[in-house]
């Protein structure tokens, strides 16, 4: 994969996360939200690599579901920081978008957890995805 794959499958995922939220599946939509983070990550990460590649399955580290893990690789963590000092609503976004994994596809969801983490990722100006891609 490279990184325009997980360009557009960050944003397929949030709009497959925004559709089972309107059709009441909200634990899906929480679980498939997560993945519109993690697609965006591995879209920051892929930027760095020669050919805008995703790094090789041998390169574990990379292959994971965990959204602050994913932040160091993506090495955002700088830019983390000053968005959030600079940002209170973004780092509240952030808080609730971080505690997300891919366990979360075992776990029940309430509607407000899934429009919380949904409004999280997608916020125009306080959103984690809007602010990723401008480093994807």
């Amino acid at each position: 994969m490279n990184r325009q794959d997980f360009q557009s499958l960050a944003l397929e995922r949030l709009e497959d996360a925004q559709t089972l939220l309107h059709a009441g599946r909200y634990s899906g939509a929480y679980y498939i939200a997560g993945y519109a983070v993690e697609c965006a990550l591995k879209a920051c990460i892929a930027r760095q690599t020669n050919q805008d590649d995703f790094p090789p399955k041998n390169a574990r580290e990379y292959y994971v579901h965990d959204i602050e893990d994913l932040l160091g690789h993506a090495n955002l963590e700088t830019e983390h920081k000053a968005q959030s000092a600079s940002d209170p609503a973004f780092e509240a976004s952030w808080t609730v978008v971080k505690d997300w994994n891919e366990e979360a596809r075992y776990q029940p969801a309430t509607q407000q957890a899934a429009e919380g983490i949904i409004s999280a990722i997608s916020d125009p100006q306080h959103g984690v995805l809007p602010w990723l891609r401008r480093y994807w």
